[in-house]
């Protein structure tokens, strides 16, 4: 069961992953080591499931992002393994999920530049056989970033 001061740690890791026991102590009104143990019972009970590095799309020369709606010709398992391992092995695509509604899936990919995302739709997903139609939204402008979640 989460406390006030767990969602309060969360929250704070979510903003600054790499804040200290120390500093999550003085934020939280505890000592270092109350403050080291709750992270690590976050961790261990699976609240916390990684900490990573956020990096700048753009200062890897990757201009345009997009979302990409995918419909499968035919819904059996092979088709739905075929298609996993498909953005599974394709580093454009950073985010994959099933949906309802018209389209099987929603991608969110990553291109270098508008020729790039071309060739991702006409090469690599629409030359892929168990694709029958895409549909494609380049952003234009991100208004708000990856988020954290509500605790």
């Amino acid at each position: 069961m989460l406390d006030s001061i767990d969602l309060k740690l969360l929250a704070a890791l979510q903003r600054d992953a790499q804040l200290t026991a120390q500093q999550l102590g003085d934020l939280l009104h505890l000592s270092n080591s109350q403050a080291g143990r709750r992270r690590q019972r976050l961790e261990n009970e699976g609240y916390i499931k990684s900490y990573v590095a956020r990096l700048d799309p753009r200062q890897l020369g990757l201009q345009v992002q997009g979302f990409v709606q995918v419909h499968l010709a035919s819904h059996g398992v092979e088709h739905s393994n075929a298609f996993a391992r498909l953005i599974n092995t394709t580093p454009q695509i950073i985010d994959a999920w099933t949906m309802t509604g018209d389209a099987d899936y929603l991608l969110r990919v990553y291109c270098t530049d508008l020729p790039d995302f071309n060739r991702l739709i006409q090469d690599v997903l629409l030359f892929h056989p168990t694709i029958s139609r895409v549909h494609s939204q380049i952003v234009m402008d991100q208004l708000k970033i990856d988020g954290p979640l509500p605790t």
